[in-house]
């Protein structure tokens, strides 16, 4: 607000002042001024007021403490109301009371006695709907434009927006069931809140603060909170396949690993030596997740949220993004808006409770340019390959629960542990997911988390809550998910390899792997892992047929498998069969200081037991001659054999 515009209102006011101070007497202004002035939690006039703190309709019946209490809030209602701050309202209540005893209108007596007495608001609410919806649309308008909440209501302006009556009333009516939610611990009730947004435009259609939200309270919808496996399609996923070089049929490794100091587990215990990018989304498994932003670097996943418009610190330059591990976290509207791009083809848009704002007379006071304020984040073809791989997770993998009927869904479940030594339990349970038309974040958990505040709830039950809460906002309608135009089927698999065979050459000392070309133009990955390994390697890329492996020890077995790789589609294939190779130990050759050629005796029968007994003691003079064994070659030339070269990471 510029310094002319309060100068202007200052002026206007005193005129106002003076205006009616020759028409009313002092106390008739008064009265009409505590008539109208904000009391805060939308009540206006002191009578409002009266009811909505302490539920009386008769002024008459206050009593002096909460007459002071009353008397106290308008210098800021915000700060200074009993529901949002009791400790400051009891200080600048008893302020008043000092001074009504100072001008003589209270006794001493009267000062104490009512000083004593604790502030203790109803939190009376006047039967106002959607109040979490309101509130925010409050906010909004604060950050928007100069107006104030009491020029609002008392200045005739209108206010237009995106609320979805039918999706918000699902959301109240699934809120006050608790049978939607985990059971409460022994001093805190389990909390929730969830946002649902329009993908065309990012309008918030509906929007829920908490269970039992009161006006003014505290929004969780815009908390932020840790995600968990709800954050891997933003770090890892969609950031990968934007790159060009991965897909949903791209194969992952999922061995037990450590990443320098970072050593993630997959939470079943279970590993395998690759994993489809479907699989590892469907099953939410973790290490595929860490070892491919590994691969595309940490830089490139915070990127990605960035662009989808989750800022992170720089504390979050780590792999444990992968699994949703952030300093701050991520709020329910913040996620619900990220994965709305995905829905909306790759184009970002800000999310909006207000369409315009006008006044008294129709005059245009704000409106939301919804071109303006979108921007295509990702490609079309990112977007909708990470549709597949989270429709995938709705229909068959972790959010099976979260169905909407005749609404296809797409969508990721969430949960993190409790981070406290030696509790068991989860913090937080997310679900985000969408249909054609609307996405929504869905999270549960306790405000404070302490070892008697833990869920032992997982992420279906927040699935569970979105889909109740979506049939009923989306009952009647039917969509489905489906592939842009531009974007082209995407290949399945590339089919693999059958006939894999290894060979041991004693006398050459190498293992020679084999196996029949596929047609078309690949690159064949080949696997080893020996006995005293715990995961394959990648040993060879090569677009031959046969590798020979040298690097071999006497006394170990080796397996091997040949996967086949299409550089064009950037699509592996599934391992061939394993096959196994046992090297034999070493020869033993003699001492010698035990066995001397030169000292055998004369006789043939003294002979050693392992030549022939039958020779004759004396052989002919003239011997055929006979070619010399061929000579090995130098050690330090190039073999001419296609062994590969050493890769220590596969795609």
């Amino acid at each position: 607000m510029t310094n002319e515009k309060t100068f202007f209102r200052k002026a206007t006011e005193l005129s106002i002042a003076t205006a009616l101070e020759a028409k009313f007497e002092k106390d008739e202004i008064l009265e009409m001024y505590l008539n109208r002035i904000f009391f805060g939690k939308a009540a206006y006039g002191v009578k409002a007021a009266a009811k909505t703190y302490f539920g009386k309709d008769d002024l008459n019946d206050l009593e002096l403490h909460e007459i002071a209490t009353l008397a106290a809030i308008p210098k800021a209602p915000s700060y200074y109301n009993p529901i949002d701050n009791p400790e400051k309202a009891k200080m600048r209540r008893d302020t008043v009371l000092a001074l009504m005893e100072n001008q003589g209108i209270i006794s001493m007596t009267e000062k104490l006695t009512a000083q004593a007495q604790p502030v203790d608001a109803l939190a009376y609410q006047t039967n106002i709907s959607y109040p979490s919806y309101i509130d925010y649309v409050l906010r909004e308008v604060q950050e928007t434009t100069d107006l104030t909440e009491e020029e609002l209501y008392n200045n005739g302006y209108h206010i237009y927006t995106m609320l979805d009556v039918k999706a918000q009333k699902s959301l109240e009516d699934a809120f006050e069931d608790p049978a939607n939610f985990p059971k409460d611990g022994p001093e805190q009730k389990v909390q929730s809140s969830m946002v649902i947004v329009d993908n065309a435009e990012g309008g918030i259609a509906a929007m829920i603060g908490g269970r039992d939200y009161a006006r003014k309270g505290l929004n969780r919808a815009t908390v932020k909170r840790q995600p968990g496996s709800s954050f891997k399609p933003i770090a890892v996923y969609a950031p990968a396949m934007e790159t060009g070089n991965w897909n949903p049929y791209s194969m992952l490794s999922n061995e037990k690993q450590s990443f320098a100091k970072y050593s993630p587990r997959n939470m079943d215990g279970k590993y395998s030596g690759k994993v489809s990018m479907f699989e590892a989304v469907r099953k939410s498994i973790n290490i595929p997740a860490v070892w491919l932003l590994n691969e595309i670097g940490v830089k490139t996943g915070l990127n990605f949220a960035s662009k989808l418009g989750i800022e992170m610190s720089a504390e979050d330059r780590n792999l444990s993004i992968a699994l949703g591990g952030l300093t701050h976290g991520a709020s329910p509207l913040e996620m619900a808006r990220a994965f709305s791009a995905f829905a909306a083809n790759g184009t970002l848009h800000d999310t909006h409770a207000i369409v315009r704002i006008t006044d008294r007379t129709g005059k245009l006071v704000y409106s939301f340019n919804s071109k303006k304020n979108a921007e295509q984040v990702m490609s079309e073809k990112t977007a909708w390959y990470t549709t597949l791989l989270l429709k995938n997770v709705v229909a068959q993998g972790t959010g099976t629960k979260a169905k909407v009927k005749n609404n296809e869904v797409a969508g990721k479940t969430g949960t993190t542990q409790s981070g406290l030594t030696g509790v068991g339990g989860n913090r937080d349970i997310w679900f985000v997911g969408y249909t054609r038309d609307y996405t929504a974040a869905v999270w549960m958990g306790y405000d404070k988390t302490d070892k008697n505040h833990v869920l032992a709830d997982y992420s279906g039950t927040a699935a569970a809550l979105f889909s109740k809460v979506m049939n009923q906002a989306l009952a009647g309608t039917k969509s489905s998910l489906t592939r842009p135009n531009d974007v082209s089927e995407l290949k399945e698999s590339v089919d693999k390899v059958t006939d894999l065979t290894a060979t041991y050459s004693t006398e050459l000392q190498q293992i020679e792997l084999k196996w029949t070309a596929l047609q078309g133009k690949f690159e064949y990955r080949l696997y080893r892992k020996s006995a005293e390994e715990e995961t394959f390697m990648q040993i060879s890329g090569t677009e031959k047929v046969s590798v020979i492996d040298l690097m071999i020890q006497p006394d170990q077995t080796y397996q091997y498998y040949v996967t086949v790789f299409d550089t064009g589609l950037q699509l592996e294939s599934e391992p061939s069969d394993t096959v196994e190779v046992i090297v034999p130990p070493a020869a033993e050759i003699p001492d010698e200081d035990t066995e001397d050629p030169n000292t055998w005796p004369d006789n043939p029968g003294d002979l050693p037991p392992d030549l022939p007994s039958d020779l004759p003691p004396d052989l002919p003079p003239d011997l055929p001659d006979v070619d010399p064994l061929p000579m090995l070659p130098d050690l330090n030339d190039p073999l001419p054999i296609d062994s590969g070269a050493s890769n220590n990471s596969a795609r």
